[in-house]
């Protein structure tokens, strides 16, 4: 029995997997809140690179992905599959759990996958500064370390919330080149206009948004790039349940119940689309797929499923998307980069149509999953990929209860070593609980786009 399952760097996928070729239902397409009409290449041409805009709207099975992209990803890829036994043992569990573990990229994060494309992409266009938001620091931190890598300039906009419960995060974003400024900021229209109603706003990955955007419209050596949702980041990010379904061949495993966090929806599609493909060709039909997501952003168990702004401000297109609202600014919990109030419309759609099973967890109980986690196998996780542990150890429990030989699998998608004084507050016994009133989400859900396609 293998405790860890490597693969060799030539095995490295070659190709990203795009599950819009498969999907029975594609999702309705965004709109530009300018003509209220569906979005054209020509109208994201002034912050996104032009590859990037092919492979947004693209159907085309698989797309090569570049020697020059793959030849940065052999720092860290294929990424390792663990055999969690000292977890399995502790839980006395009929189950198997394994893991796939990203953080051990140097920003460590999942979030490199996609960064070093993007910033590729954009520096073979000529583009010479990138902005961008970020929530934890997981996604800033890797922009930075793949503008490094090209020589582009790099501006983030952090959420305050987590900027400053996370001050490493800054130094490393720092570190590698780049500008850090906590969201919202008096630098740009949106953040003046969040300063002026609320100046002692935690701030969301909303307003952030709102920023990073206006920061590329009003510079033209500048495009936005985004860490989550779109359609081409969860795209780049499929590398990820590709190897997964390697190893475990390898390890004459098939996955019973595959999880991930989910707060954009990108390490979740990561590792969830590769088997929704073979779901929906009947490969695997009884594979359970689950997204999980804290009570304090409830955006696929307690949204709405409704076209919706991705940012505060309304300047990016229209989405069909579970949502909570473009409005909701949630708690400032301890999983920063699950403070979103939307959803990737590849994700919602394959939730809507029944595909993903979606769960919640308060933010004690994912911490003590951790800290179990932590001693059992050796990693402290990011606290959004607790998420994952908690509903990997519930699932596991579940098995021991009815007898059942289940192989679950989960994806860590990063590590908490910037994330320590989460773990502090959270031994400390300060951490609250807090589930959004659903008085508040209907509130914030009133102000929705009025969209006819």
């Amino acid at each position: 029995m293998k405790s860890r399952i490597i693969l060799d760097e030539n095995e490295i996928p070659k190709q990203w997997y795009n599950i819009q070729a498969d999907m029975l239902n594609i999702p309705k397409p965004p709109i530009n809140p300018a003509t209220m009409k569906p979005v054209g290449p020509d109208d994201l041409k002034p912050i996104f690179a032009e590859e990037l805009i092919r492979q947004e709207m693209s159907t085309k099975k698989y797309i090569d992905i570049p020697d020059e992209v793959r030849d940065i990803l052999t720092q860290y890829r294929p990424s390792p599959l663990y055999r969690a036994k000292r977890l399995e043992e502790k839980l006395k569990t009929t189950a198997k759990i394994y893991f796939k573990y990203e953080g051990l990229s140097p920003p460590g994060s999942h979030k490199a996958n996609t960064a070093i494309a993007q910033v590729y992409y954009n520096a073979k266009q000529g583009i010479e500064r990138i902005s961008t938001e970020t929530g934890a620091g997981q996604w800033g931190s890797s922009l930075a370390y793949a503008t490094q890598i090209f020589g582009l300039e790099c501006m983030v906009y952090m959420v305050r919330g987590s900027y400053d419960q996370k001050p490493y995060r800054k130094i490393m974003m720092e570190t590698w080149g780049a500008q850090c400024y906590p969201s919202p900021t008096d630098m740009t229209d949106a953040g003046r206009a969040v300063l002026k109603k609320n100046p002692d706003t935690a701030g969301s990955l909303g307003i952030a948004i709102s920023e990073a955007v206006e920061d590329a419209a009003k510079h033209d050596n500048t495009n936005y790039a985004l860490g989550s949702v779109l359609n081409h980041v969860c795209l780049h990010q499929t590398v990820i349940g590709q190897e997964t379904q390697k190893q475990l061949e390898i390890a004459e495993e098939k996955a019973d119940v595959v999880i991930a966090c989910a707060g954009g929806g990108s390490n979740f599609a990561g590792i969830a689309f590769p088997y929704i493909r073979d779901q929906i060709s009947g490969k695997e039909r009884d594979t359970e797929i689950v997204a999980v997501e804290p009570s304090a952003c409830p955006t696929l168990t307690k949204g709405l499923y409704a076209y919706d702004f991705g940012d505060v401000a309304g300047l990016t297109p229209i989405m069909m998307m579970y949502t909570l609202g473009h409005g909701f600014i949630p708690p400032a919990i301890h999983s920063g980069g699950l403070r979103y109030h939307g959803m990737s419309p590849l994700v919602s759609k394959l939730h809507a149509d029944g595909y993903i099973n979606a769960i919640s967890y308060h933010q004690n109980e994912v911490f003590e999953a951790a800290v179990m986690f932590a001693g059992c196998e050796g990693i402290i996780p990011a606290p959004e990929s607790a998420h994952a542990i908690k509903a990997a150890v519930d699932k596991a429990i579940e098995c021991r209860k009815n007898g059942e030989e289940k192989t679950i699998v989960f994806n860590l998608s990063g590590h908490g070593h910037f994330d320590l004084s989460s773990y502090q507050a959270f031994l400390a016994g300060k951490l609250h609980d807090y589930e959004y009133p659903a008085e508040l989400i209907k509130e914030s859900l009133g102000d929705l786009p009025k969209v006819e396609v």
